[in-house]
Parts: C-alpha cells; sequence; structure tokens
C-alpha cells in the first residue's frame, strides 16, 4: 500500500507495507543530539589526556580549555533526556530504585561519577590559579575562589608536585570512563537485535571513534574561533598537531563507517534488502550525498593535504576551522542517520517511513537549537571564573 500520512507532519509518507506502531519515530531530535554532545564530551576529554598522560607538549596550549570545554557540554548532556521523558521528574528514580541490569539506566551512574572526576581534575589542575585569583580578589570572588581551591592556599614545590600527580590520575581513569561513557551508547544501539541497522559489534566502535573525531574537531574550531574574536595569537604547531590526530582517528572512524555498510552488503542475510533499499531510498541524501560524499570525502582529502605537506600558517589557519566544522556537521549526520534512519523501516521488513522534523515543540528544531547553544553560554560562563589560556595567568600564578 501507498498512502500520504496526516496528523503531526513529523510523518510524511509511506510505502509499501508499516504496521500502525512503526508510524511515529519515537526517538527524534533529542535522541540525535544526546549521543552527539556525550561524543563530544568524550573527544575533548581525549584532546586533554594527550597531553596530560601520553605527554605530547604541543597540545599544551589547549589542554587546559579542552576540560572546560568538555564540562561545559557536559552540563548539557541529560538535557535531551530529560526533553524527551514525558515525566523528566522521574529521571530520579534510577537512583531511588536502581536496576543493574538496566543498560539505559547505566548512563546516570556513568554519567555521575564522569562528572565528579571532570570537575576535580579541573580544580586539582586550576588550584594555583585560583590562589593567586583568591589573594587579589574581595568579597564574594574571593569566598569563590577560596572554595574552588579547596581553601588551601600552599602552592609550594611539593604541593604543585602532589596536584600533578592527582591531575595524571585522574585522567588516566578519566580516559577509559570517556570511552564507557560514549561507548554505552553505541552499546545501546548495537544490542537492539530487532533492528537490522543497529545490531552489529561495530556500533560501540562507529561511536566511540566519531566521539574522538567530533571533540578533536569541536576543539579546534572553538580554539580558533575565540582566539580570532579576542584577537589573541593562535598557536599553529598545536593546531597542526591536533589536526594530525583528527586525521588519524577520523581514518579509522570513515573506515569503520564503511567496514559496516560493506559487511551487510557482502553478507547479504535476509535483512539486506531492507537496509538496501532503506539507504538507496529515505536514507540517500543524507547519507550517501551529505555524510559520505561531502562531508567525509572532502575533509578527508583536505585532512590528508594538511598533514602531508607543508603549508604556509596562514594556509592551515583558513582550512582547519573549514574542516572541523565539516566534520562536526558529518558527526551530526551520523547520529541522524544512525538514530532516525534505523525507525525508518517497518518490522515487516516490507515498508518505509520518511520523517521531517517539526519545528515546535519540546523535540522539535527550536529546542535542539536551544540545546546546542546552551554549552556554548556556560563556556563562556565558565570561562569568566577559569582563565582559558595560559596568558589569562594572574601574574603571581
Amino acid at each position: 500500500m501507498s498512502a500520504v500520512a496526516h496528523g503531526s507532519g513529523a510523518v510524511s509518507a509511506l510505502t509499501n507495507f508499516v504496521f500502525p506502531n512503526d508510524f511515529h519515530v519515537h526517538w527524534s531530535l533529542m535522541i540525535v543530539l544526546y549521543p552527539y554532545i556525550t561524543g563530544i564530551v568524550a573527544g575533548a576529554f581525549i584532546v586533554s589526556s594527550l597531553y596530560h598522560v601520553f605527554g605530547i607538549k604541543q597540545l599544551k596550549p589547549i589542554s587546559r580549555f579542552s576540560l572546560v570545554f568538555a564540562l561545559a557540554f557536559l552540563c548539557c548532556a541529560t538535557w535531551p533526556l530529560l526533553l524527551h521523558l514525558g515525566h523528566p521528574e522521574r529521571a530520579m528514580n534510577m537512583f531511588l530504585t536502581p536496576n543493574p541490569t538496566s543498560a539505559m539506566a547505566g548512563f546516570g551512574y556513568i554519567y555521575s561519577a564522569y562528572f565528579i572526576l571532570l570537575v576535580h581534575e579541573i580544580l586539582f589542575i586550576y588550584r594555583p590559579t585560583m590562589v593567586a585569583l583568591w589573594n587579589s580578589s574581595t568579597g564574594v570572588k574571593r569566598a569563590l575562589y577560596s572554595f574552588l581551591a579547596f581553601y588551601n592556599d600552599n602552592i609550594s614545590k611539593e604541593s604543585l608536585e602532589l596536584d600533578r600527580k592527582i591531575v595524571n590520575f585522574l585522567a588516566g581513569i578519566g580516559i577509559p570512563m570517556a570511552c564507557i561513557l560514549h561507548g554505552y551508547v553505541g552499546f545501546i544501539f548495537g544490542g537492539i537485535k530487532a533492528n537490522p541497522l543497529w545490531a552489529t559489534p561495530l556500533m560501540p566502535v562507529i561511536f566511540l571513534l566519531s566521539a574522538c573525531v567530533s571533540g578533536i574537531s569541536g576543539i579546534i574550531f572553538a580554539y580558533i574561533l575565540i582566539k580570532k574574536v579576542t584577537g589573541q595569537q593562535l598557536d599553529v604547531d598545536c593546531i597542526r598537531t591536533a589536526l594530525k590526530f583528527l586525521w588519524g582517528f577520523f581514518i579509522l572512524d570513515f573506515v569503520f563507517e564503511m567496514l559496516e555498510v560493506f559487511s551487510h552488503y557482502y553478507m547479504a542475510t535476509h535483512h539486506w534488502h531492507v537496509l538496501e533499499n532503506l539507504l538507496w531510498g529515505p536514507l540517500y541524501n543524507t547519507y550517501w550525498l551529505f555524510q559520505v560524499k561531502i562531508f567525509s570525502i572532502i575533509p578527508f582529502l583536505l585532512l590528508a593535504g594538511l598533514c602531508l605537506f607543508k603549508f604556509k600558517d596562514r594556509v592551515i589557519l583558513f582550512f582547519a576551522p573549514i574542516v572541523s566544522l565539516m566534520i562536526l556537521i558529518q558527526v551530526l549526520l551520523m547520529r541522524w542517520n544512525v538514530v532516525i534512519g534505523g525507525q525508518l523501516m517497518s518490522n515487516s521488513t516490507r515498508g518505509q517511513v520518511t520523517f521531517v522534523p517539526h519545528w515546535q515543540g519540546r523535540e522539535g528544531i527550536i529546542a535542539a537549537l536551544i540545546v546546542m547553544i546552551a554549552p556554548i553560554v556556560i563556556l563562556f560562563i565558565l570561562g569568566k571564573i577559569f582563565p582559558l589560556w595560559m596568558n589569562e595567568e594572574p601574574s603571581d600564578a
């Protein structure tokens, strides 16, 4: 059968045999943004760990900024889920009535533990700065900075060495926690055996690699943008190093994304005809045209050129934000094609639905834009408390 759908306008058309319970796309924009935001958090934390744990000295200029950047997005990581829930006040039930067998409920514990770790790592890194601001401030600011410095103004060599060891320890255990924070999202989708697009062991790996890619891209783009707007000098060597790590992670990410499709094609199970009709049907533009051709192949080639050849600084500074923004869009498209695309096929394996997001409502485009703008506002506020760059440090810090 073929019919035009009525109602909210979110679902525009049906093709072939669609069951009534497959008519609506229940996981819409907010469930797309949820893994997108958590991925940026995990990837930004890894950028900081490349300096604090693995000693990549070239990334020192953005090592602390990446932590504050991650915290700003982590503050909003739960917003999409709370907006999606019909009763967000029930979110606390996962703590009041814990269910250790629920993979979805596990996010509450993972998120809380990671939030505590990230905050403490930031406070220990910034403790000398907080002490200096504590000594130079009065009133409410003095009380705030003393609290953020753990009421400890000891910045002796031995004390700072202890802080450094604590930071390295927190960064070390934070890497697997960041991987769990986002890899678990891929595990959720990969564990849904009834959906042939999601049910693949590669899904957690793809989600994790795309998280690294989006986090590094977000840091590069934000670093260049903020420095340009404020008229500060950019560290081009830092940008070159970040681009090399971005290219390395993007190679793995793009290869695994393609391997997932090719493995379905090669095995040619009884579900392949459903996936084939989906990828070359409703998802053709968002997947093959935008995600693969425009926002994967083009930035892949640009990154290869920027990393393999020695270009002048102005060329790096011109193309770095462009390629970073393109990859951020690519990851968002990947989230869309996985979350939304997996719901466009009917359980009859013979029908498809076309989904068009609406503007209003708690899961509309306007709400999604607000959720994405909120971390930027929080980052601005955090920047007023924690100096983002070394040249903004107090003179006695």
